[in-house]
């Protein structure tokens, strides 16, 4: 099973719990979620991400604020869709190059994976009073962590159940509390999930028409075939349709949708992707085309004509809008795509 791309892989994106909710934040779509129930895909909200919030190395939040930490300083915010209440601050050099950052039982956790230890402060700018622990061995391999006021969390490598998350009160002795389930509606906002909710994507020649020259002569072959072009909009419409959208958001959820879609194409066969770049290419809804055909058959020659479709598991997705023709039964081996991958952290 292809698995979620994890935080150390990619920028800006981030999972982080304040006051009751949790948050997937994802700077590359220029938006967050918003849920107060993982397991249970409730409340699923979509919110524009404010430019000054985006493309943090870390989010984390408590009761009352968000923090979103870029190099040696970190943001505070009460908003993210607004940047509100603001203001800038130092990390403390003993709290840089961590891992992940969350915030529960009243302090700031800074998970470092590799040592395998936790250190605790009460102030990101001050190391005054802080502590360092061992993480437990079951609490290393997470791909994201967060916390609310009572609880940690990290989301775990995908396995024969499934994407799960495991909630505990304590990361060095393993007080593992559950381990739930992620709901599709959650994946899908994950990067690399909507592989794990429709399948590995694929693009590939598919053969539409086929003709053939029975007779001794050559024969011209002049005719109209009919083919889709464009993005088949009934299920685009699958990825989003219990995700609330913002009005305030300037993004639509059918265009949300397509950026997601088109992530996940980006993505190396490692995160279920087809490694080809969608996102230059002007997709429009799915219309119904004809294209005229002339050639000439030799006797006994047969004709294939082919066009190349884009799609997750067994479902074709995107239509390219160029046919190709050879008289071979194989299906062509160039892409028509250009090659892509997605952006990795630096």
């Amino acid at each position: 099973m292809a698995g979620i791309i994890p935080k150390r892989k990619i920028k800006g994106v981030d999972i982080c719990g304040c006051r009751t909710n949790c948050f997937i934040i994802r700077s590359d779509l220029g938006c967050y979620m918003r849920s107060n129930n993982f397991n249970k895909g409730a409340d699923l909200s979509i919110y524009a991400l404010h430019p000054a919030c985006q493309n943090g190395d870390h989010y984390l939040g408590d009761s009352d604020w968000f923090y979103i930490i870029k190099g040696n300083d970190y943001r505070r915010v009460t908003d993210l869709t607004e940047d509100s209440n603001s203001s800038v601050y130092t990390l403390h050099p003993n709290f840089r190059g961590g891992d992940h950052y969350l915030s529960t039982f009243r302090g700031f956790h800074i998970i470092f994976q590799e040592k395998g230890i936790c250190r605790r402060t009460a102030d990101l700018s001050n190391d005054f009073a802080s502590s360092e622990f061992p993480l437990h061995p079951n609490c290393r391999d997470g791909l994201y962590y967060w916390g609310l006021p009572f609880h940690y969390y990290f989301l775990k490598p995908a396995s024969k159940w499934g994407v799960e998350y495991n909630i505990g009160t304590d990361l060095q002795y393993n007080s593992c509390v559950a381990v739930l389930s992620v709901h599709p509606d959650i994946l899908k906002f994950l990067p690399a999930g909507l592989s794990i909710t429709s399948g590995s994507a694929f693009g590939k020649w598919v053969n539409i028409k086929t003709a053939h020259n029975d007779s001794p002569t050559p024969v011209k072959w002049n005719r109209k075939v009919t083919k889709k072009v464009g993005y088949n909009k009934e299920k685009m419409s699958e990825i989003s349709h219990n995700w609330k959208i913002a009005a305030s958001t300037t993004i639509s959820s059918g265009g949300l949708a397509g950026l997601i879609a088109q992530f996940q194409l980006s993505l190396s066969a490692e995160y279920g992707g087809a490694s080809v770049n969608a996102e230059k290419e002007n997709w429009n809804e799915e219309t119904m085309v004809e294209e005229e055909v002339l050639c000439e058959l030799q006797p006994n020659e047969r004709m294939y004509v082919w066009q190349y479709q884009l799609g997750f598991g067994s479902e074709p997705m995107f239509f390219w809008r160029d046919l190709k023709i050879t008289n071979k039964p194989n299906p062509p081996t160039e892409v028509p795509l250009q090659p892509a991958g997605f952006k990795k952290k630096p």
